[in-house]
């Protein structure tokens, strides 16, 4: 076992079970994608570190322990159609591609998007589509979708994200509220989409999501 591995093996063991992730398949995803495969080489050797990564262009691969509980959370089924939004360079793509029967990445910043397509080419994830796009718009275009994972927290959560959510759905996001960042779930019912809160994470916010601020005389 190469150090890469080794290290891809120990995230699994140390950062990802201790986090109540349970759900084997999810588990088994993290342990066959190189996440290092994902990154620039000159930060293949922070591939496994319990933390976020910053990508640069206001993109980062969120902490281990958070993407998997957000991942769980959500209750990804294999027949499910899922949106992974501001994908950057595809490794949370390539892991919900073992999860699901199709997943759409979207990304706004075109080289990332380039990078993406050929990282998941690499590994075999034929089910994987990415789309160079506006992630506060989604893809409405691509139907309903029973999942919607959002890489990176948000102060405001777009309708346009909650519009595009089949009956059932669930849309995953880490939402900043009075600076506590609260992973949640929303589910839509009918024309009802209620949320609820499933961990406290600090992860960073996501560029153009954050609420304006009020002014006062």
């Amino acid at each position: 076992m190469n150090e890469l591995a080794d290290a891809r093996r120990r995230m699994v063991a140390s950062q990802i079970r201790p986090a109540d992730v349970t759900d084997r398949r999810l588990q088994d995803a993290m342990l066959a994608i190189p996440r290092e495969r994902f990154l620039p080489r000159s930060m293949a050797g922070s591939a496994y570190a319990d933390m976020e990564i910053d990508l640069g262009e206001g993109r980062r691969f969120m902490r281990p322990r958070d993407f998997a509980k957000l991942v769980q959370a959500a209750g990804v089924k294999a027949s499910d159609l899922v949106l992974d939004l501001a994908c950057a360079r595809g490794y949370s793509t390539a892991i919900l591609s073992r999860l699901c029967e199709t997943v759409i990445g979207i990304e706004s910043h075109a080289p990332f998007a380039s990078k993406a397509e050929g990282a998941l080419s690499d590994v075999g994830a034929d089910n994987a589509v990415i789309v160079t796009g506006d992630i506060r718009k989604g893809a409405p275009d691509q139907g309903q979708f029973d999942v919607i994972l959002v890489n990176g927290a948000v102060e405001i959560v777009p309708d346009a994200w909650l519009d595009q959510l089949a009956e059932g759905g669930r849309l995953a996001v880490i939402v900043r509220e009075q600076g506590v960042g609260r992973a949640k779930i929303f589910t839509r019912q009918g024309k009802v989409t209620g949320s609820r809160t499933v961990f406290d994470s600090m992860t960073s916010l996501l560029p153009g999501f954050e609420r304006e601020q009020a002014f006062s005389l």
